[in-house]
């Protein structure tokens, strides 16, 4: 459907106060095959007739004029806008007006808000329409004509009958194919070009030349767009003062500076403006206000908004909303916040009622909803920045809720998954206990997320009370939220597993088991790993048997975490029949379970099962390494068992050209000194500081005590000063050798 309004040239009294377009109607037609679209942008949401229609605007002496609208074409850049003002209008066929829900105070908003958040912003098809109050009216007063186009396109037809009763139009009864005018003038850049294609039309009425204005603007013409006012000021001329520039047609020309972008020609049409004495109203303010916003000059943006007031202009609800996307731009959410509190005091206290003619009731929701789409937007920013501005929101929430702006549970939760890093933490947890205490319901998608930012942040046990609450409260847990938690148990008990706090770790097995959450093979050997390097025996059995009990297969791991612990425990009998088990079930022993039991028979002084623990290794295509030897060597020196087992073993690594490492020199000096050899041991150390390799204190008051009790006399200054005493290093020393 193609419309046009007209529009008052100055020889008229019309009077407008506001600009028109800045209500938002939609029609519905009776037509056969119509369809509704919604656009966004300048222009508002219409109805596109796919048949041809004709629509009949008529307006009273003293009426108000809405804005224009345009033509669609595939070739010409022209849409279909809106039908809106204050004048009366007939309608041909059933046409019922409607306000849309987002009203006339957002479409500029949200254009220019769909630019600064881009894929963030979420158009969507409103369910619900707004119906304006009344019904189309009918006046046979100043008819004029727009016929639509068929959507297959076989009607170019883009009309305008020159009918007017009360009008100074040459021509009568002669329609105006506004579409083919633009055609014909989109490559004008002279008042001259426009005279060659308008010469012979006669006096267009002025929302011709408005609308192809705005059109030209949409498709970047801006030369056409200046040239067509040229035309008209020399028109202003020839006609005295009948076909002039007017208000509307400078400030469709601002609005096509606009849509095309140049933002460099608003000073010139500002410029022309003065000097033709067209004075600005408060739709040309909002227009610069919108120029000056996706120039990013927010703060000029808001100046315009206080010489609006200085001037003694009436602040439309365009205004105030183009200055919240104002501060929304600077990433300002308090500021936003601060100037709709004072917006809201003005309007409870009567002072917008009382001087405009807006439907500030409506308009005053639309404005609340949209302070806090421009909160969300700035809080959203704020979390996806490099910097930590958590506080920030922190505190533009409590600022929201003590002026009685609250978000809805949409918004808390799209907030939530903007929270992706360590210190978003508190904001995540802020969030989630909001939607919980506002909302009945929460989404099991949120729930996990908040579980996963808990765990990056190491805050397990706040992320298993949101589990908790999932099991209590819902949505219940899915199999996302149970690896989640799984996955955190998995963190504090690899680092019970690593310390050796072996109650910490049962501890947290009972905590899975309560909440319904069932370990499995990589849980319980957590748990074994940590009771055998704490030594704890008895415990490593129990957790073996709950292991098996739970229907938990265990691996080589847990095999030889059980092994290790029965090792440390002296439970040598115990040990080899777990062996003789694990064999038997088929398990593949590994490197670290060979260890052991060769560390397990040496330990018992079977030195021929050592040597069957060592082929059985390298049929197996297992090497043994320094730590295999180490065991073997240690387990001699545990044993009490000859000196020369040790030095056998020890001689044996340095043939299959394995290096001994301190733990080996450290181990033979225990063993030779028990055995009553200190001049060996004595002759051992020195080889190992020959060789740089930096043994414990330990081993240096083995060896001095030994010769004192011995009563050996060599020279002890040779050993250089005692090592200090450096626990954690020599832990880290024998955890790297092992």
């Amino acid at each position: 459907m193609q419309a046009l309004i007209a529009w008052p040239s100055r020889a008229e009294t019309w009077t407008a106060p506001q600009l028109g377009f800045e209500l938002d109607y939609s029609c519905n037609l009776s037509t056969r095959r119509s369809r509704r679209k919604k656009m966004w942008g300048l222009s508002f949401p219409v109805c596109y007739g796919t048949t041809a229609g004709v629509l009949l605007l008529s307006s009273s002496k003293s009426g108000q004029i809405g804005g224009e609208a345009f033509s669609s074409s595939p070739k010409f850049g022209f849409r279909c806008g809106s039908l809106s003002g204050y004048s009366k209008l007939r309608l041909a066929g059933n046409c019922e007006l409607k306000k849309g829900s987002y009203g006339s105070s957002f479409v500029l908003a949200w254009a220019l808000e769909e630019q600064a958040i881009g894929n963030d912003i979420i158009l969507e098809e409103s369910r619900t329409q707004h119906e304006l109050l009344g019904k189309c009216e009918n006046k046979d007063v100043g008819e004029l004509v727009v016929e639509g186009i068929r959507a297959g396109g076989d009607n170019d037809d883009n009309e305008v009958d020159a009918t007017s009763r009360g009008g100074n139009w040459e021509q009568k009864n002669e329609n105006v194919d506004v579409r083919a005018l633009a055609l014909s003038l989109q490559f004008a850049k002279t008042a001259d070009d426009v005279e060659e294609v308008l010469k012979d039309k006669g006096n267009l009425p002025l929302q011709v030349f408005s609308s192809m204005i705005r059109g030209f603007g949409r498709d970047k013409l801006m030369d056409s767009a200046f040239a067509v006012v040229e035309w008209l000021k020399r028109r202003n001329e020839e006609t005295d003062g009948i076909i002039t520039p007017n208000l509307f047609i400078f400030n469709s020309l601002l609005g096509a500076v606009k849509q095309s972008k140049q933002f460099g020609d608003m000073d010139k049409v500002l410029a022309d403006m003065t000097q033709e004495g067209v004075e600005p109203n408060v739709v040309t303010y909002n227009t610069i206000m919108a120029i000056y916003v996706e120039q990013g000059l927010s703060t000029m943006a808001l100046d315009v908004l206080e010489e609006i007031q200085k001037k003694g202009l009436i602040p439309s609800s365009v205004t105030y909303s183009t200055a919240l996307v104002a501060y929304q731009r600077m990433q300002d959410g308090i500021g936003a916040l601060e100037f709709f509190v004072e917006f809201r005091e003005k309007y409870r206290n009567g002072d917008i009622c009382k001087v405009a003619e807006e439907d500030w009731e409506s308009e005053f929701l639309k404005l609340e909803s949209f302070t806090k789409r421009v909160c969300y937007q700035v809080m959203r920013r704020w979390l996806v920045r490099d910097d930590n501005l958590s506080t920030n929101v922190l505190k533009l929430l409590v600022k929201m809720d003590n002026a009685g702006v609250q978000l809805g549970r949409a918004e808390h939760e799209r907030l939530l998954w903007a929270c992706t890093r360590e210190e978003h933490y508190n904001v995540a947890k802020e969030l989630y206990s909001r939607i919980r205490e506002r909302h009945s319901e929460i989404s099991i998608s949120v729930c996990n997320h908040v579980i996963w930012v808990m765990g990056k942040a190491k805050k397990w046990w706040a992320a298993l009370e949101i589990y908790e609450d999932m099991l209590d409260k819902g949505p219940k847990p899915n199999n996302m939220s149970y690896e989640l938690v799984v996955s955190h148990f998995n963190v504090l008990l690899t680092a019970a597993r690593k310390k050796g706090i072996w109650r910490w770790g049962v501890r947290l097995l009972n905590k899975m088991e309560e909440k319904g959450l069932k370990p499995r093979s990589k849980e319980w050997n957590a748990v074994l790993v940590a009771c055998s390097k704490a030594a704890e025996t008895s415990a490593a059995v129990q957790i073996f048997k709950r292991m098996v009990e739970q229907g938990q297969k265990p691996t080589i791991l847990s095999y030889g975490a059980l092994l290790s612990a029965l090792e440390k425990g002296k439970l040598y009998d115990e040990a080899r029949q777990v062996w003789e088990h694990m064999i038997k079930l088929g398990v593949k022993p590994n490197l670290y379970a060979y260890t052991i039991m060769a560390s397990v028979f040496s330990g018992q002084g079977k030195f021929n099962l050592v040597e069957t623990i060592v082929q059985e290794m390298v049929t197996a295509g297992i090497e043994p390494t320094v730590v295999t030897y180490n065991a073997i060597i240690s387990g001699c020196a545990r044993n009490d068992s000859s000196s020369v087992d040790a030095y056998d073993w020890f001689y044996r690594m340095k043939a299959h050209n394995i290096p001994p490492n301190n733990v080996t020199y450290e181990m033979m000096i225990e063993a030779l000194a028990k055995e009553g050899k200190p001049r060996l041991a004595y002759e051992l150390y020195l080889r190992a500081q020959n060789q740089g390799i930096r043994l414990s204190s330990k081993a240096y008051d083995i060896v001095v005590q030994s010769s004192v009790v011995s009563g050996a006399t060599f020279d002890l200054k040779l050993l250089g000063a005692r090592p200090p005493s450096h626990k954690k290093e020599n832990v880290q020393d024998r955890k790297s050798s092992t």
